[in-house]
């Protein structure tokens, strides 16, 4: 199940909305095929496994099949797994977590048992669903999992009073935060990061020079629709993939000159919001919205104030912040998580599931939220 959860791992940043899947086919104690969800849309990793098996010249009859997520029995993009592996005459499956569908939890277990294979469940269950946690949350709310990333100074700083923040952290921490985009669906920014840095916000990485690369659409929320014309977000060659979330009381001309190059997404505004005295974007309804367009899991790289929207309104599920052997000082120095902040302690947001990593000379705090 080990090897099974490592050859899921060659799929990320590729398999969504269909979530990363290994498995591996055991006979006579020996490996008979290997396979894993390639990209969504393509072969499932049974699949793949079995394939796997006939191009090396074996037969799967009699065989164990290890695999990282409890096989489909229904019709999609691809025919239901459990068919083929009935098909196939295999003696066992071993199965890491249950799909977290709760329309489909169990049944293809049971669908196999029916057909006389020999079923053992929830073999490194948690290792397995944490494997593809964006996609559980997703396919069980229909909403995306929202990971908050920042990267700050000892004293919580993602910038100068000037706005000045490249580079806080090194490159080791840097190249970690890359793969962190690797593995969402959209990145997500407030306007300011736009007016100050004018990022790509793209993933660079060794896909990218693949067949197929990694695309990571992009998000902006931008009240009164003051992107520049000239952003690279909107003049670039992939500015098809970036959205500007704007109100209603947006100016219309502005709103009219970006739709003319990128998306642009209308949204009520939410007021009032939890420690907060502004009007602001309903972030709630956003994530319902881009929930039904597939989007299962989006990284939030904003400012202090985007950052403290999603956490204090409870809209995050994980954090991400990296640090920096710096100090920076100054009231007006820019915090990685702005708003009014906590009113009590009792208040405060509480993390759980705590993992410290050393990054060269930035550490990298990952937790969940509670």
């Amino acid at each position: 199940m080990r090897r099974a959860l490592r050859y899921a791992q060659r799929g990320r940043g590729l398999t969504s909305p269909n979530p990363l899947v290994g498995a591996v086919l055991v006979k006579g104690g020996r490996l008979i095929g290997r396979g894993w969800h390639r990209q969504a849309g393509g072969p499932h990793a049974e699949i793949e496994a079995l394939r796997d098996a006939q191009k090396r010249g074996f037969t799967a009859a009699g065989a164990t099949l290890y695999v990282t997520l409890e096989p489909c029995c229904t019709q999609g993009r691809t025919p239901p797994c459990t068919d083929a592996l009935i098909a196939a005459r295999l003696r066992r499956v071993v199965g890491g977590a249950t799909d977290p569908n709760p329309r489909h939890a169990g049944r293809g277990f049971t669908l196999l048992e029916r057909a006389g294979l020999i079923v053992t469940r929830d073999v490194l269950a948690a290792e397995c669903g944490q494997l593809n946690a964006a996609f559980n949350h997703w396919i069980v709310h229909r909403t995306p999992f929202v990971t908050v990333k920042a990267a700050m100074t000892l004293d919580g700083k993602i910038a100068t009073a000037r706005g000045e923040s490249q580079w806080i952290t090194g490159e080791p921490a840097r190249v970690y935060g890359m793969n962190l985009r690797r593995d969402a669906d959209a990145i997500l920014v407030g306007i300011n990061t736009i007016l100050a840095d004018d990022p790509r916000l793209t993933w660079r990485g060794p896909q990218a020079a693949t067949r197929h690369p990694k695309v990571l659409r992009r998000i902006v929320l931008d009240s009164q629709a003051r992107t520049p014309l000239q952003a690279q977000i909107v003049s670039d060659a992939q500015a098809v993939l970036t959205t500007i979330v704007v109100s209603r009381q947006a100016p219309r001309k502005r709103v009219a000159a970006l739709a003319q190059r990128v998306r642009v997404l209308v949204a009520p505004l939410q007021k009032p919001v939890p420690h907060s005295s502004r009007a602001a974007l309903d972030l709630r309804w956003l994530l319902l919205r881009l929930g039904t367009e597939n989007i299962t899991h989006l990284l939030v790289e904003g400012g202090g104030e985007v950052n403290a929207s999603f956490l204090l309104q409870r809209l995050a599920h994980r954090v991400a912040f990296f640090y920096a052997p710096k100090i920076l000082g100054g009231r007006d120095a820019r915090k990685a998580v702005g708003g009014e902040g906590a009113r009590t302690l009792t208040e405060a947001i509480r993390l759980r599931d705590i993992r410290w990593r050393r990054l060269g000379d930035d550490l990298l705090l990952e937790a969940a939220v509670d």
